[in-house]
Order: structure tokens, then C-alpha cells, then sequence
């Protein structure tokens, strides 16, 4: 892998093809987003309370350190073209905002578009790129969504770069998050634009929106790398429109996918629940693994009210597997090693129960629930 990055740092220096060169991801961000809790309902008091419980709750330990604003910030541009927050929302303005958060040990994030207006009808930034890169370099942002509306019909692989660009010559490491929706194929080549491209549309709070955009996953691993993933969005754990095995079986997945793991619920109003599933250690090391190796489906199998499914990811010191229960009622599933590659005999630990299950030689097997998931890491003895 290490290789694989040099080679195409190397190719870009030589080529005349201009690459994003930031040094960030070189494993999936984490943090918290506004937008699918609150969307437009967003104030400085709301980000600074949100950034204080991040850390309160030992979220920020476990690494999810970046706070962002989605839309509904911007309000207009002054005299000279430059980007203006809303006043009434944050009256203080962005930079003391940011600079709040980075009191906080955290780092700060904003929304904008390639287009002419946001998804919200907020000032777009195409046209502006150098003067919003300049503008956030300033307030010290850390990071930027960059989304696809109002985009008049102009192609993509036209309007993300300028944006890269811009970003990059500000000498301020920004991650650079593109939301275009994966219309155009952007892991065929948003790895040399972005940090993180969206695959898919936006995620709902509800299973068969999970599920849909789990299935527009497969074939894309091979893609992602350290510093470029594929974004299949944000999270919807804790927002109540899914089951508790539902929330585990999205959160899994989407570790094991390498997905910037952004929350998106109200972190002041967590359930039990919510925080055990967000802080759970071992989960997070699968995305956080150094290898930076995207996992991929090994099969799905049965019909739609009989199926399942089996997911695998390579790490640093072992396997993660997920078997993914999609079917309506629970089931005793399992795999052989030989399916996903591994010679036994091999320890297996179970990583929402926290337990080490024994030594096992061929196969494994276990009680999942409805839609949810039985997630293991194995290691060869």
C-alpha cells in the first residue's frame, strides 16, 4: 500500500495532472455534521455546545475531532465577492467559531457548492473558488463539504478541481469532502480531486435507505486508499429511525468500508445505546486500521426475506468479518475460512460482545439478529 501511495504521488509530480496534495485521511475522518439532525436549524451556541459534549462524552478521544457546519451558514458576499455568514445565526462570526472548536482540541469544518447556490439556495462557491479558499484558509478551516447543486449542467470532472486547487494554494491543509452524489463514477478518478467522494444520493434515517446505498458499495475498494476513500455518507445512528441492530449493522459496515465516520445526531440526547455503538474501540480500529484497506462483499446469498450476507476486510494484524443478517427473522449463519482466505486454526472475538470466542479451525458460526450483524476479528494461530 505504502507503495502504491508513492507511485502516485510520483505520477502526479511528473504528469500534468494536478493532484490533491494535503497529507490528511490517511485513514477515514471522523467527527460530527449538522445536517441530518438539524439541516438548516444550526447557531454558534448549538456547534460550541456540540463541540463541548464531543469531548465531554470521551468522543473526541476515541478521534472523531472534526465539528461541521452543513448548510445554511453563508448568507451573501460583500462588495468584493468574498463569502458572508449569516449574523443572525452566528453573530460572533465563523472565525471565532473555529476558533472555539480549536480551543476545544478539535478542528472545524464548513459546507459550500460547486455551483451557484447551495442545496438550500445559499451563495454557491462556482466562480469563487479562490476567494472562498482564501476566505476559509483565514477562519482556519479544516475542512469542506463541496456539494452538487444548481451546477448548471456543467460536468464534474470540470468543476471539483478548480476548488482542489484553490484549496491547495492557500498553504492551509484543508480536507477537501465532494458530495457529487456519485453521478459521474467519482472513485474512477475523484482519488486525484478529493479526500472523500460521495457515492451514492443522501442517506435517510431508515433501513432500506442503508441498505440501498450498502449495495451501491460493491466494487468500489478498489478505489480507496490512504488520503482518498469512498463516502457512502453520513451517519444515521441515534436519530431513531432504524432498530438498535440496524444502527450496529450500519455502523459496522460502514467502519469496515472505510467511510468517514461523521455523527449525525443530537450527541446532547444519546441513548445508551447510541454511545455504546459510536464508542466502541474495536470497531473503530477497523476503520482506523493503518493499512487503509476498504473492504469488500464476499457473497449475498438467499431471497430478499431470506437473505443474508458476507462482508470481509483485511488489517493490519488479522480479518474483519460481518455477517449481515438482511432477512426477517434470525438466523444461524457462518463461513468457512477458506471463503474468506484465511488457513486455520484461528482465534476468533466477537467485537460487539467484546469476547474472545476460542481457537477455531474451518468455519465459523453464529446467531444473528433481523438486520443486524455478528462482527469478528480472526487471526491465524
Amino acid at each position: 500500500m505504502r507503495k502504491l501511495i508513492a507511485i502516485l504521488l510520483i505520477a502526479c509530480a511528473i504528469s500534468s495532472v494536478s493532484c490533491l496534495d494535503n497529507g490528511l485521511a490517511k485513514t477515514p475522518a471522523m467527527g460530527w455534521n449538522s445536517w441530518n439532525h438539524f439541516a438548516c436549524n444550526i447557531n454558534e451556541d448549538l456547534i460550541k455546545a456540540t463541540a463541548d459534549q464531543i469531548v465531554n462524552s470521551g468522543l473526541a478521544a476515541l478521534g472523531y475531532n472534526y465539528i461541521n457546519l452543513d448548510d445554511c451558514w453563508q448568507i451573501s458576499r460583500d462588495a468584493d465577492g468574498y463569502i458572508v455568514e449569516d449574523k443572525e445565526k452566528f453573530p460572533s462570526g465563523i472565525k471565532a467559531l473555529a476558533d472555539y472548536v480549536h480551543s476545544k482540541g478539535l478542528k472545524f469544518g464548513l459546507y459550500s457548492d460547486a455551483g451557484e447556490f447551495t442545496c438550500q439556495k445559499r451563495p454557491g462557491s462556482l466562480g469563487y473558488e479562490v476567494k472562498d479558499a482564501q476566505r476559509y484558509a483565514e477562519w482556519e478551516v479544516d475542512y469542506l463539504k463541496y456539494d452538487n447543486c444548481f451546477n448548471k449542467n456543467i460536468n464534474p470532472k470540470i468543476r471539483y478541481p478548480p476548488m482542489r486547487d484553490a484549496l491547495n494554494a492557500t498553504g492551509r491543509p484543508i480536507y477537501f469532502s465532494m458530495c457529487e452524489w456519485g453521478q459521474y463514477n467519482p472513485a474512477t478518478w475523484a482519488p486525484e480531486v478529493g479526500n472523500s467522494w460521495r457515492t451514492t444520493g443522501d442517506i435517510k434515517d431508515r433501513y432500506s435507505s442503508f441498505l440501498s446505498i450498502l449495495e451501491k458499495q460493491v466494487g468500489l475498494e478498489k478505489y480507496a486508499h490512504p488520503g482518498a476513500w469512498n463516502d457512502p455518507d453520513m451517519l444515521e445512528v441515534g436519530n431513531g429511525g432504524m432498530t438498535t441492530h440496524e444502527y450496529e449493522a450500519h455502523f459496522a459496515l460502514w467502519a469496515l468500508l472505510k467511510a468517514p465516520l461523521l455523527i449525525g445526531c443530537d450527541v446532547s440526547k444519546m441513548s445508551e445505546d447510541t454511545i455504546r455503538i459510536l464508542t466502541n474501540k474495536e470497531i473503530i480500529a477497523i476503520n482506523q486500521d493503518p493499512l487503509g484497506i476498504q473492504g469488500h462483499r464476499v457473497k449475498k446469498s438467499g431471497f430478499w426475506f431470506w437473505s443474508w450476507q458476507l462482508w470481509m476486510g483485511q488489517l493490519e494484524d488479522g480479518v474483519a468479518i460481518i455477517l449481515f443478517n438482511t432477512s426477517a427473522w434470525e438466523r444461524n449463519l457462518s463461513f468457512t475460512f477458506k471463503e474468506v482466505g484465511i488457513v486455520g486454526p484461528a482465534t476468533i472475538r466477537d467485537l460487539y460482545q467484546h469476547e474472545d470466542l476460542g481457537v477455531f479451525s474451518n468455519s465459523f458460526s453464529a446467531i444473528v439478529p433481523k438486520h443486524g450483524v455478528v462482527v469478528v476479528k480472526v487471526v491465524p494461530v
